[in-house]
């Protein structure tokens, strides 16, 4: 009996062991000699690796982002060869020359003190292990490494069109992520990131007339004195007339920094003492940069009191890199345009902090779940920020969604990053799809609880690596309602929403019998909203059969009811009887909160519209 207790218990625990949730860590010791004469460093890395999966590991991956910006690289090549190439890329990086190229080189690495063979392949570098890491094991690697900071291009690089010396992201060797799915050692070809959770302790040597901002903490403000936040004191230069900044940034999974002789540093506090630090160039745009502090303030309060609350001490916005880009407490922006453009590139790229400096789920496999949050998100905020009160105010992604549909480009979301076949269709699905993805979930499931999954779910998951099934599964429980159904059809295929009304018909002098039709092949429940000539409302919900549940509050009306019957999927047509007289009836229409990306609305309303020749 005894043996048979122990049998069950040694399966429980393997079973349970198989179930939950684990992932690795790192935790990072760098020292930085910079050169700004020949742009170029050389740098020690001390990296303590913690294996907390299940499995031995023979062998592990490092980044080198740098070495993309070379000829012939791969993303070199799929930008030459893209029907339609990112124009910051085109063929600039074919035409590099030796000094403006970029790379990392290896120097030497051992594990744990002992020699380990490597092998470098363009972006990635292939370490071969002379003795397994075990589960539950720490092991230290030790690396030597000179790197070359290429011009700007795409995200790094030196002196961009807009005079920042150095945008210092994806710029060191950094470890690989392995999870339940095993390694993730994507080549930069040009799209997202994933990286290992950990912490970073970072000293930089640099030139005495830069200043620096990043990810982290700077440790030692007082060394650096005047040059950072007007502090009273006398900076320590070396011999070689260079101050060290030393930066430590605990729990992020990626570290960036920024350096250039021009910035101005400004600091905002928000209620929570979070520092926000913007440095930009004190050029013609001041005025514009001390005016959107309020703003990037403001959104911080609204997403922290909405979505959750940012947890570090501090974040920084840096003017730099190619547009705009989002690193763990750290976002590097251009800013050369207008007022407007600086706010909302700034409002975005900051939002990022949530989904994909704190929810950081593997970027490259699912980026919608980082950039389409990210604008829906945004899209709340600068309404909340502007004071505007729109009916949606995610139609213009709805519109862009509806595009790629009718032209017949679209690509399901379950593509990789970097495999969709044209930049265009990777922007639209990432950004606009993945943001219509929230807005219809809203509609399906009700604000209210919509918006406690948000939180719940950022409350679950953050400092993890999130995947679709999580999100999921947080609001189900937060709605009661299934959704396999939803993810399925809009983010593993490319089948569309298309309802309309048929027609109404009297089913007696009292009732009247409404005809609805499903013309696409996505099914969705419907919010029906019937306008009776005294300019009183009725509002109806027809829910799916394969949600075993409804919605409890609607959006377009407070008092509505859920019809007895449910519309299974399978059905062409559904017939509701309302307790109205037709003849009383001014209006029926389909999702007036305009949530339901539908392909056609125009048969969504009834009566409908009779368009004269003239109006042709």
């Amino acid at each position: 009996m005894k043996k048979h207790i122990l049998i069950l218990t040694i399966f429980l625990a393997n079973f349970a062991m198989g179930q939950s949730y684990w992932q690795q860590k790192v935790s990072y010791t760098m020292d930085i000699d910079f050169d700004d004469t020949k742009h170029q460093f050389k740098g020690t890395q001390t990296l303590v690796y913690t294996n907390n999966s299940p499995d031995e590991l023979d062998k592990v991956f490092y980044h080198l982002y740098f070495n993309a910006f070379q000829p012939e690289s791969m993303m070199d090549v799929r930008s030459r060869t893209i029907k339609d190439p990112d124009s910051r890329v085109g063929d600039r990086i074919s035409k590099l020359k030796p000094e403006e190229m970029g790379y990392q080189k290896i120097n030497s690495l051992k594990m744990n003190g002992r020699k380990v063979n490597y092998t470098i392949v363009g972006t990635i570098l292939e370490v071969e292990l002379k003795k397994t890491i075990k589960p539950g094991e720490s092991v230290t690697f030790d690396m030597n490494f000179e790197a070359q900071v290429p011009i700007q291009i795409r995200r790094s690089g030196r002196n961009s069109k807009e005079g920042v010396d150095y945008s210092m992201t994806q710029w060191y060797p950094k470890m690989s992520e392995y999870d339940r799915e095993g390694w993730h050692a994507n080549p930069y070809v040009g799209r997202e990131f994933h990286g290992v959770w950990g912490d970073f302790d970072m000293t930089i040597h640099m030139n005495e007339k830069y200043t620096i901002g990043g990810t982290g903490v700077l440790q030692n403000p007082l060394d650096i004195g005047k040059g950072y936040s007007n502090v009273e004191a006398e900076p320590k230069v070396d011999k070689s007339g260079k101050l060290s900044w030393h930066f430590v940034a605990k729990n992020v999974h990626d570290f960036a920094w920024a350096a250039d002789p021009d910035y101005k540093h400004d600091i905002k506090t928000l209620n929570n003492g979070t520092k926000m630090h913007f440095f930009y160039q004190t050029d013609t745009l001041v005025e514009n940069w001390e005016k959107c502090q309020d703003y990037a303030v403001e959104t911080f309060e609204y997403v922290n009191k909405n979505y959750g609350e940012y947890p570090y001490s501090d974040y920084s916005i840096i003017q730099g890199g190619d547009g705009g880009m989002e690193y763990p407490m750290a976002t590097l922006i251009t800013a050369h345009g207008s007022f407007g453009g600086l706010v909302s590139v700034i409002v975005h790229e900051s939002l990022h902090s949530w989904y994909q400096g704190m929810m950081a789920t593997d970027e490259s496999k699912y980026p919608w779940m980082d950039e389409g949050f990210t604008s829906y998100v945004q899209h709340e905020a600068m309404d909340f920020i502007y004071g505007n009160e729109k009916v949606n105010s995610h139609l213009g992604s709805h519109r862009n969604y509806q595009y790629l549909v009718k032209k017949d480009l679209q690509e399901p979301l379950t593509t990789h990053a970097d495999h969709y076949k044209l930049n265009m269709t990777y922007g639209i699905s990432v950004y606009s799809k993945g943001e219509v993805f929230l807005d219809q979930l809203s509609y399906i499931i009700g604000r209210e609880d919509f918006m406690v999954g948000m939180k719940e779910y950022y409350n679950q998951w953050r400092f993890k690596h999130p995947t679709p099934s999580d999100f999921k599964k947080v609001m189900e429980q937060a709605s009661g309602i299934e959704l396999d159904w939803y993810l399925e059809q809009f983010i593993g295929t490319t089948n569309f929403i298309d309802y309309g009304i048929d027609s109404i018909s009297e089913c007696d002098k009292k009732t009247t019998r409404i005809h609805l039709q499903k013309i696409g092949d996505m099914p969705m429940p419907l919010d029906l909203v019937v306008t009776l000539k005294n300019g009183k409302t009725r509002a109806y919900n027809i829910p799916l059969t394969i949600m075993r549940g409804a919605k409890t509050k609607s959006f377009s009306n407070k008092n509505y009811t859920v019809t007895s019957e449910d519309w299974p999927w399978t059905n062409p047509s559904f017939t509701l009887c309302i307790d109205e007289k037709m003849e009383n009836i001014e209006k029926i229409e389909i999702d007036p909160s305009l949530r339901l990306s539908d392909m056609n609305r125009s048969n969504n309303i009834f009566p409908r519209k009779v368009e004269t020749e003239e109006a042709k």
